[in-house]
């Protein structure tokens, strides 16, 4: 198992209202981060736009506080704690495959929700930022049928679909230093090593089962190449910039399954 990250802090807390609450108190009070607090228990806790969230009892819900040193540098950590939670969730299971990213904050098992993340920021007008970063993991139940809105993913958790029972504070041992990896990478690299993976994952969640191998090569001096099946479908001196999902997935269709209907991404903009 990876050690901790140096400088990270951790806390275990039977109950709270809401670990991204908490975390902002604690920024308000002070605190500098990193920090990690979980809670084995959430009694008012929310998903994205204010909706309710629910932490049945073996479950994972955790925040992270850090100190961003912008609201552009904060919007950026949405890549890191996703990219962040894939690793580790594919360090507990050993299944790479079956999990998949769903913009903006979800992970798929096998293309049932399995988890999400929340951002919230904190701090005085003009004073230093704080950033909280939620994570839930269905790891033994999923939320009662009721709590799930219209049309909403169905859930699943990590217990039925992978057969793998781990405890929140373990789950934890392996989320904080995956986090802090791309944290780091972020930090030392900056954004083009979160592009290439996040791209990565996009293009195996759409052509799964037909794509047999993506290479995103971010390099120095401004390279970046993107590779399927050996086939080059993108670079950025040639190309002028970084691909956009829509058009990096066209590309790709057009090499491996030129009469595949993409939906959405084949739309093109209505005339003005």
């Amino acid at each position: 198992m990876t050690p901790w990250p140096k400088g990270v802090l951790r806390e275990t807390h039977p109950a709270l209202d809401s670990t991204n609450a908490e975390a902002l108190r604690r920024a308000a009070a002070g605190a500098s981060g990193p920090l990690w607090l979980l809670a084995l228990e959430q009694t008012a806790a929310r998903g994205r736009r204010g909706r309710v969230w629910t932490q049945p009892p073996g479950n994972f819900g955790a925040s992270l506080l850090l100190r961003p040193e912008s609201p552009a540098a904060a919007a950026l950590r949405s890549f890191v704690a996703a990219l962040g939670l894939h690793d580790a969730l594919i360090d507990a299971t050993g299944r790479p495959e079956i999990f998949a990213l769903k913009w903006p904050n979800d992970v798929l098992l096998s293309g049932r929700k399995l988890a999400g993340i929340l951002l919230e920021s904190g701090g005085p007008a003009g004073g230093p930022l704080a950033l909280a970063i939620g994570f839930g993991v269905n790891l033994r139940a999923t939320p009662d049928a009721g709590a799930l809105e219209p049309g909403a993913t169905p859930p699943v958790s990590l217990v039925d679909g992978a057969g793998v029972v781990i405890s929140p504070a373990d789950f934890l041992d392996l989320l904080a230093p995956a986090v802090d990896v791309w944290e780091t990478r972020l930090r030392t690299q900056g954004f083009a090593p979160l592009r290439a993976a996040w791209l990565a994952q996009e293009l195996l969640s759409t052509f799964d089962g037909e794509l047999g191998e993506v290479a995103l090569v971010p390099a120095s001096k401004g390279e970046f190449r993107i590779l399927v099946d050996g086939v080059l479908v993108w670079d950025r001196v040639a190309d002028e910039g970084f691909p956009e999902a829509k058009e990096i997935k066209q590309r790709v269709r057009d090499v491996i399954a030129p009469e595949r209907d993409l939906g959405h991404a084949d739309r093109k903009p209505a005339a003005e």
